[in-house]
């Protein structure tokens, strides 16, 4: 087992986004609208948590997200910049679960929580490999 034991709660990232043409709703499929997309301000989340981890993760290892519960509750025109921020609210063996939240410079436009496991890179890019080798 990895040795994770500077992870602990507290610990905080950031990560901005400016939002660009690329990063609305209408470009990326997700509404008609033309605002920042829901999966942009997931993007950016996840970022914040990768941040987060940065420099506290054994060599060979790395996070994947898995699980998130986020609301989006602001509209973010083209212009602004989002920060998004993932503190760890509590780290269980190579779970690690993140307060999220995010903000446009005026609102505060998304918060919840999200999940990431701790892996061994090696041994899972082997399994991406062994599944890619299985393809019909």
């Amino acid at each position: 087992m990895a040795d994770l034991s500077q992870l602990r709660a507290g610990l905080s990232g950031t990560a901005s986004m400016l939002v660009t043409d690329e990063r609305l709703a209408t470009r990326v499929g997700s509404g008609n609208v033309p605002v920042f997309a829901s999966p942009m301000l997931i993007a950016a989340i996840e970022a914040a948590a990768v941040d987060c981890l940065d420099g506290f993760l054994p060599q060979g290892h790395e996070s994947l997200g898995v699980h998130l519960d986020v609301t989006h509750t602001s509209p973010t025109p083209i212009g602004y910049t989002v920060t998004a921020t993932a503190t760890v609210k509590s780290v269980d063996g190579r779970k690690i679960t993140f307060d999220v939240s995010a903000t446009d410079g005026i609102d505060r436009i998304g918060s919840g929580t999200h999940t990431r496991i701790i892996v061994d890179t090696a041994r899972f890019m082997a399994r991406i490999a062994a599944k890619s080798a299985s393809r019909p």
